[in-house]
């Protein structure tokens, strides 16, 4: 159960982020220095708790490896901040979470294995509740795509799907925050390398930006990467898909409380229905109905406590 909840709370976090950003862009602040400011700070609040485990001394391939997949956790960030420039935040974080069956049908793939009638109807549910909360059919709907914001939205939910599955199947062996901060050195080198991080000397970070990317790096890197480092491995991508979608229901509140938005009684009937796809395999297994993570769990994954 611990491992579900660590999932659910990275999922949350990251739902917080929407609001960030643009409350970042509203003070006139670039993609460049958000992004950049994101990463740079990420990278050390995670390699603060990790420098206690560097006497483990992992292999150095492992390490490496970690790194690599942390270009995906970069990818992810720069697809959807970019996306949020061209469309609204409910159709940007609409696209994202097409993971949900992303996830789902990568994880079936891989196991050989199609996906039990319990997840499949827990997607249903989590497709539908995600078209109601993120207001698709109100608010000019379909009118306010962007060719280029859609790209940026689909692509991004492509990495998001394989950061699940990598960060559930990669150097397994590897202290869970170890392998947070190498993730995080891939995701700054990714990043530094498309946006070089002129804003730590220009005196943007000082005038105003640095509250808005720690926040971005605290929500966004540090608590979600570990969540997920020390839960997937344990729930399984499929599983972990699934519960990745509280993300949405956490962005409709923050954008409301924060950003006093407007929530219609249709995107509150969808985070209802986003909510009871997330609950329904833990409700079915308490009647002793096999749950959907159990087709996807890994086998005999290290214990992290």
């Amino acid at each position: 159960m611990k491992y579900i909840l660590l999932v659910f709370i990275g999922a949350c976090s990251y739902g917080i982020l929407s609001t960030i950003v643009k409350l970042a862009y509203s003070q006139g602040y670039s993609a460049a220095e958000v992004i950049g400011g994101q990463m740079v700070f990420g990278f050390l609040l995670t390699w603060l708790p990790a420098l206690f485990f560097l006497r483990t001394k992992p292999p150095k391939h492992l390490l490496l490896l970690l790194t690599a997949v942390g270009l995906v956790v970069g990818t992810t960030g720069i697809m959807y901040y970019n996306a949020l420039q061209y469309i609204p935040a409910s159709l940007a974080i609409l696209l994202l979470f097409q993971f949900t069956w992303m996830g789902v049908l990568a994880e079936s793939i891989m196991s050989r294995k199609l996906p039990d009638k319990l997840t499949l109807a827990s997607l249903i549910l989590l497709i539908v509740g995600t078209i109601l909360a993120g207001g698709l059919l109100e608010n000019g709907g379909l009118a306010q795509f962007h060719l280029v914001g859609v790209w940026f939205g689909l692509l991004s939910a492509v990495s998001y799907t394989l950061f699940i599955i990598f960060s559930g199947k990669t150097a397994l062996s590897v202290n869970p925050w170890l392998r947070s901060s190498s993730m995080s050195t891939g995701s700054l080198l990714l990043t530094c390398l498309i946006y070089p991080p002129v804003f730590l000397i220009d005196g943007t970070l000082l005038d105003g930006l640095f509250p808005y990317v720690f926040l971005l790096a605290l929500f966004g890197v540090l608590i979600p990467t570990a969540c997920f480092n020390f839960g997937v491995p344990h729930v399984g991508a499929g599983m972990a898909a699934i519960l990745g979608a509280a993300e949405l229901p956490m962005a409709v509140f923050a954008s409301s409380i924060v950003l006093h938005e407007t929530v219609t009684w249709l995107q509150i009937s969808g985070v209802i229905v986003i909510l009871l796809g997330i609950v329904l395999p833990k409700l079915l297994q308490r009647r002793k109905i096999k749950p959907a993570a159990t087709s996807y769990q890994t086998k005999n994954p290290p214990e992290w406590s």
